[in-house]
């Protein structure tokens, strides 16, 4: 084989080695939650979809796909100020006034992951979504037989705590528990 034909046989694999390298890269990246300028990380599950944060103060945001017809479950990650319990009051309070079944599907629990004692939250009911956030004036709307997932992520002092919400149907929250469960279950502290 000629000196050339070689040369342009190895440059074509190195390309499309490069090539398949850097579209793996993407998929990592788009499924990596960087928290406190690094100092935590979570990985998202593969099939939810990196969005744009609707509002700034989200950190980061993904779409949840359910099946054709059904809403999109939604979640954010973000830091904030206030109390833990503060905190799940209020996500508490984005559910309409809770019936006894409503009330009965109420939970919270506190998890050790990464040395952290992360608060697990899960509701379900009407909830009062407001797609601008509470201060973009919008009103609310009801969306009947939806569930929320949260975590709390204490980071103290120096990272502050961080709060993951995901809400959406029901029925979509409960066939991506797992999934929710498992990401959280990869937070790692550095």
């Amino acid at each position: 084989m000629p000196v050339f034909i070689r040369i342009l046989s190895c440059a074509a694999t190195f390309a499309l080695l490069t090539l398949s390298a850097t579209a793996a890269q993407p998929a990592d990246k788009e499924r990596a939650i960087t928290l406190g300028e690094g100092k935590l990380t979570l990985e998202a599950p593969e099939k939810w979809v990196r969005k744009e944060p609707r509002t700034r103060i989200v950190e980061h945001e993904f779409a949840v796909e359910g099946k054709k017809g059904q809403d999109a479950g939604r979640v954010t990650v973000m830091a904030a100020g206030g109390s833990i319990e503060d905190n799940i009051n209020r996500w508490i309070g984005q559910f309409k006034k809770p019936d006894a079944k409503t009330k009965s599907r109420q939970h919270v629990e506190k998890r050790k992951v990464a040395g952290l004692e992360v608060e697990i939250v899960d509701l379900a009911g009407t909830y009062r979504d407001m797609p601008g956030g509470p201060r973009a004036g919008g009103k609310a709307i009801d969306r009947e037989n939806y569930r929320m997932l949260g975590a709390i992520i204490p980071g103290g002092p120096s990272i502050g705590n961080y709060f993951i919400k995901f809400y959406g149907p029901a029925e979509l929250v409960k066939e991506n528990e797992k999934a929710f469960h498992t990401m959280i279950e990869s937070l790692s502290k550095k």
